[in-house]
C-alpha cells in the first residue's frame, strides 16, 4: 500500500471568481518510487476555535455561537467550515495543486459568523483527508486514501476579509424569507426609493420617528410584512 501524507502550504483568495473563493496550496507526498496515476481526493475543512485566544471585543462578537465566555470550555467545538473534491493529476514522490474551496458571506453561516467576528490573527483550520488512488508501475492498481489522513493549518483571518472585500467592497449580506423581501420591494415601489440603502434608512427612521409608548422597536416591519421581527 502506498503511504500518503499532506501539507497545506499556503492560501491565497481568487481574484478572478464569480464568487467568493479561497485556493488553498496541498503538497501531497507518496512513499516509494511507483508512480501515481490519479487519485481522486476528498477533504473535509473544519475550524477549531479552542487552538487560538481572542479578544474582548471577538469574544462577545462570537456569544452567540458558543455563549458566554465563562462557557467557552465546553462550548467551543470544532465549526464545520467546507466538504470538498479534487483530482491530483499524475505525480511521482511529491506533487502540489490547489485545492478550490468556493465560500459564502451569508451570515446565517456558523463559519462565516465565526470568520466575520475575527479582528486579527489566523484561524486553525484542520483538513481531513480521504478517497481513491490509482497507482501501479505495470498497470493500475485501485488504493484507499485513509480516513486519518489530515493536515492543519492557520489561515490569516486577512485572507478571509480580502476575499470578502473583492466581491462585497464595504458592504454586508443578509438572507431573507420571500414573503418579507416581496414586502420590501413594494415599500421600495411605493416610496420610489433609489436603493436598498435607501429602503432600509426608511424604514429605520420610520421607527424612530414614533412617539415613546405608542409602539415597540420593530412594528414598522411588523406593519410592512404582516410578522413579527426577530
Amino acid at each position: 500500500m502506498t503511504e500518503f501524507s499532506f501539507t497545506c502550504t499556503g492560501v491565497r483568495a481568487d481574484r478572478f471568481a464569480a464568487g467568493p473563493t479561497l485556493v488553498f496550496r496541498l503538497r501531497v507526498t507518496a512513499s516509494g518510487d511507483e508512480p501515481v496515476h490519479a487519485v481522486a481526493l476528498r477533504c473535509q475543512i473544519r475550524i477549531e476555535p479552542a487552538r487560538r485566544g481572542y479578544e474582548p471585543a471577538e469574544a462577545d462578537a462570537l456569544a452567540d455561537l458558543f455563549g458566554e465566555r465563562s462557557r467557552w470550555g465546553s462550548t467551543l467545538q470544532p465549526v464545520q467550515f467546507a466538504q470538498v473534491s479534487v483530482m491530483v493529476p499524475a505525480f511521482t514522490g511529491e506533487t502540489e495543486t490547489d485545492l478550490v474551496v468556493p465560500c459564502t458571506y451569508d451570515m446565517d453561516i456558523a463559519a462565516t459568523r465565526y470568520f466575520d467576528a475575527l479582528t486579527d490573527g489566523e484561524v486553525p483550520l484542520l483538513m481531513l483527508f480521504s478517497g481513491t488512488a490509482f497507482t501501479g508501475a505495470g498497470g493500475f492498481r485501485v488504493e484507499p486514501v485513509p480516513w486519518d489522513r489530515e493536515a492543519v493549518f492557520r489561515m490569516p483571518v486577512a485572507t478571509w476579509r480580502e476575499m470578502v472585500e473583492q466581491h462585497f467592497p464595504g458592504c454586508g449580506w443578509i438572507r431573507l424569507p420571500h414573503d418579507t423581501m416581496d414586502a420590501l420591494v413594494a415599500f421600495r415601489s411605493r416610496r420610489a426609493l433609489p436603493s436598498w440603502e435607501a429602503t432600509v434608512r426608511a424604514l429605520l427612521d420610520e421607527g424612530a420617528g414614533e412617539a415613546p409608548g405608542t409602539s415597540r422597536p420593530g412594528s414598522t416591519l411588523t406593519r410592512i410584512t404582516g410578522r413579527t421581527a426577530p
